[in-house]
């Protein structure tokens, strides 16, 4: 996936010079501290879920450079790309500190001109967002595998003739599905990616019609790292984060 080799490109001289401090997997997050106070996490995307074929290749990232984890970002094994882009993260971390909070998720929303009478397509069921959406007025259509919501070739179908806005769960760069999806898409559809595991990172979006990036970024290191050992979810995650957004 292009996607995923320009997160690499974009990260790979400032990872020679970065070294991993802390890599952890979660039941539902995983997370990686880097030696410049950078802190990333990224949805653990385990395809095959036996214990004993997980990770059965182990590397011992943690004191080595972050180069050497960087590459898992292009790995094709999903769980092995979590630890990747989590670290793409945990790089980007004080440039995503930057960028405009916003807790309602109102501010790309708002950008959209979501409201009475919106068509919204979302690859990835978010309950929570639904809700925002029904309070507005906007109809919408879901689509999530691991959840069982929604049947494919009609999404599919919405996409090119009913959809005026569509989330993309950041998950899907895990799956490689992010760039099929958006192939999909008809022109003038406004995108955001959206989730944890979203990098912030405008410039490697530059090829695809995403138009609004919408992540969440760690403010309490120690009770992030806390929440992904002990299994947390993500309205845990969002109580020691801040949610951003920045606009393509």
């Amino acid at each position: 996936m292009e996607l995923t080799q320009r997160l690499y490109d974009h990260f790979k001289e400032r990872a020679k010079d970065v070294k991993v401090e802390q890599l952890t997997v979660g039941l539902s997050y995983s997370a990686v501290t880097t030696s410049d106070g950078g802190i990333g996490i990224a949805y653990t995307y385990a395809s095959d879920g036996h214990c004993c074929r997980m990770n059965k290749n182990y590397t011992d990232y943690e004191g080595r450079p972050a180069i050497e984890l960087l590459e898992e970002i292009e790995s094709p094994a999903p769980l092995r790309r979590t630890m990747g882009l989590a670290l793409v993260n945990a790089l980007n971390y004080r440039e995503a500190l930057g960028y405009p909070e916003d807790p309602t998720d109102s501010g790309w929303m708002d950008a959209f001109g979501i409201g009475q009478g919106s068509h919204v397509a979302m690859v990835g069921f978010f309950r929570p967002l639904l809700h925002l959406f029904e309070k507005r007025g906007a109809e919408v259509e879901a689509l999530d595998d691991l959840q069982g919501v929604g049947e494919r070739e009609s999404f599919y179908e919405k996409l090119g003739d009913w959809a005026d806005a569509l989330l993309v769960t950041s998950t899907s760069i895990l799956n490689d599905t992010t760039e099929d999806i958006l192939g999909r898409t008809a022109p003038g559809v406004k995108v955001v990616m959206i989730g944890p595991s979203t990098p912030m990172v405008p410039k490697a979006f530059s090829h695809i019609p995403v138009h609004i990036l919408a992540g969440t970024i760690p403010v309490n290191k120690d009770a992030v790292l806390k929440a992904v050992r002990h299994g947390a979810g993500t309205p845990v995650i969002h109580r020691f984060s801040r949610k951003a957004y920045v606009a393509l």
